[in-house]
């Protein structure tokens, strides 16, 4: 399935090559900046009846931009960036159906466990989203925090998603290494996440056609779902029709009730 995204920088819709996001904006490769609001795309997701989308604050100064997209589609979208256990009600009271949670949760590397309690305990384990995003080094995925920027400890595995699974109803991956490239998704990774995961996931990274949406779906035996953002039309690419991908969903959503 394909899942819509709202990414917010500096309160603007943007698509960035992940990799280059930093602190203080230096390097920052983008691809394009949207003339529209957030709001504008929250409804056009909510026109065509696309779920599980997510907004993402990529950095301060996006929070009037997310509230309005949240406003716009209520109950659509999640929510993501800076978010934490004080602020994470906050967001679903504005209109997030999740909220999703990542450098926060890390601590030295290492996921903390009196942090992501206290995520549950203010959201519920229905409500919250993982974002899990990773980059490859060795043999292995290991997440990445603080802008993609900082290595954890944390290496993906069955292991890892068996026990975070218990406090989360979904799992967000970006594949930092090929996010906003458009030159084809990873396919080793979406693979090992639909072995590895009990739960839904969503894959964003490398998306460059319709046939990327097409394999994820293959891969994965539609256990994971896709995210496409610098290839879609919709922001600026070329190589997907956002209509094509709207197209695909309803005929997988027919195909399920067959």
């Amino acid at each position: 399935m394909f899942r819509p995204c709202i990414d917010l920088h500096e309160g603007k819709v943007k698509q960035i090559v992940g990799g280059t996001l930093q602190e203080g904006g230096a390097g920052l490769r983008t691809n394009f900046v949207s003339e529209r609001p957030a709001s504008w795309y929250a409804a056009l997701y909510r026109k065509d009846d696309l779920t599980g989308g997510h907004v993402i604050q990529l950095g301060p100064g996006n929070e009037a931009a997310a509230r309005e997209a949240l406003a716009a589609y209520p109950g659509g979208l999640q929510l993501g960036g800076g978010v934490n256990a004080e602020n994470a009600r906050g967001w679903l009271e504005a209109g997030a159906s999740h909220v999703i949670v990542t450098s926060w949760v890390f601590r030295e590397g290492r996921v903390d466990g009196e942090r992501l309690a206290a995520l549950v305990k203010a959201v519920g384990r229905e409500r919250l989203v993982l974002d899990l995003s990773c980059r490859k080094k060795g043999d292995g995925y290991f997440i990445v925090t603080d802008r993609w920027q900082k290595w954890t400890q944390e290496k993906l595995g069955p292991a890892l998603l068996e026990r975070l699974s218990q406090s989360c109803a979904e799992f967000l991956v970006h594949a930092v290494d090929v996010e906003g490239l458009c030159r084809g998704i990873d396919e080793e990774l979406v693979a090992q996440l639909s072995q590895w995961s009990t739960l839904p996931v969503t894959y964003a990274g490398g998306a460059k056609s319709l046939a990327d949406l097409e394999r994820v779906t293959e891969l994965s035996g539609g256990r994971v779902d896709l995210t496409i953002g610098s290839a879609l039309d919709i922001f600026g690419g070329t190589g997907v029709r956002y209509a094509d991908c709207v197209a695909f969903n309803r005929r997988w959503q027919a195909s399920k009730r067959v």
